[in-house]
Order: structure tokens, then C-alpha cells, then sequence
């Protein structure tokens, strides 16, 4: 599925289970030197005060030598780094990945043209996180 210019989302579709392919992401992303900042469970949560929710996971990631020379070029970049991997299933049981373009953050925060590079790898260890 194509970003959304306007918002700037990336959604993928994924043949596997919300928690398969989070572990894949997230095996992918390691495997590549990024780290693991925070893992977000929002449907666990929910379920903790007694609310249902399709499975929903938040893998937030990086690597502060990528990152932080774009925060110095553009510092409001920090309010969307590290990059984010949402992994959900929708209404209809289907299992997506949705995240923010570099494009997108480009546009949204001025980043020079030579320093998208440093972001624009992430979608690529996503895809693969789907094949």
C-alpha cells in the first residue's frame, strides 16, 4: 500500500499473525544493529482495565548514530524520532505494519536532502519483516 501524502502513513499488509510479525520486525531490526527503545502493547493494555481491543503493538526503534545528526539539522524531528513500527489487525482480521514515511518527516520537519538517507532504510527492514 502507498503513503498517504497527506498523512504521511505507510500501511502493509502482513500474511502473519499481529505477534509473529512483530518478532520478525523486531529480528529484522536487531539483526541490523538498530535498537529496541520501547515495545508498547496498547491492546494489553486495554485488557488491564477491562477494554477489548484487536491486537495492537508499538515497536519504537533506531539508532542514535542515524538519528541524532538529523535531530541536529532539524530538531523537531526529535518529536517523531525514534522511528515507529505499528503492528495491528484491523476489524476484518487482516494484520497490517503502518509507519511515517521519511519523505513525510522530511517535508514535516525540513530535513535536508543528504540526511533522508538516514531514515529511509527503515522501510526497507519492514517490508521484509512482511515477506
Amino acid at each position: 500500500m502507498a503513503e498517504s501524502k497527506d498523512s504521511g502513513l505507510v500501511h502493509i499488509s502482513s500474511p502473519r499473525s499481529v505477534a509473529e510479525t512483530l518478532q520478525r520486525l523486531q529480528s529484522i531490526l536487531e539483526s541490523k544493529g538498530l535498537a529496541i527503545f520501547a515495545h508498547v502493547d496498547h491492546s494489553g493494555e486495554a485488557a488491564k482495565v477491562g477494554m477489548e481491543m484487536h491486537p495492537t503493538q508499538l515497536l519504537i526503534f533506531g539508532s542514535p548514530k542515524a538519528g541524532t545528526p538529523v535531530m541536529l539539522a532539524a530538531p523537531t524531528v526529535a518529536i517523531d524520532l525514534p522511528l515507529k513500527a505499528l503492528v495491528w489487525e484491523d476489524a476484518q482480521g487482516k494484520v497490517w505494519i503502518t509507519y511515517n514515511s521519511a519523505e513525510y518527516l522530511q517535508r514535516r520537519h525540513g530535513i535536508p536532502e543528504d540526511l533522508v538517507k538516514n531514515l529511509a532504510g527503515a522501510a526497507t527492514l519492514i517490508q521484509k519483516a512482511v515477506e
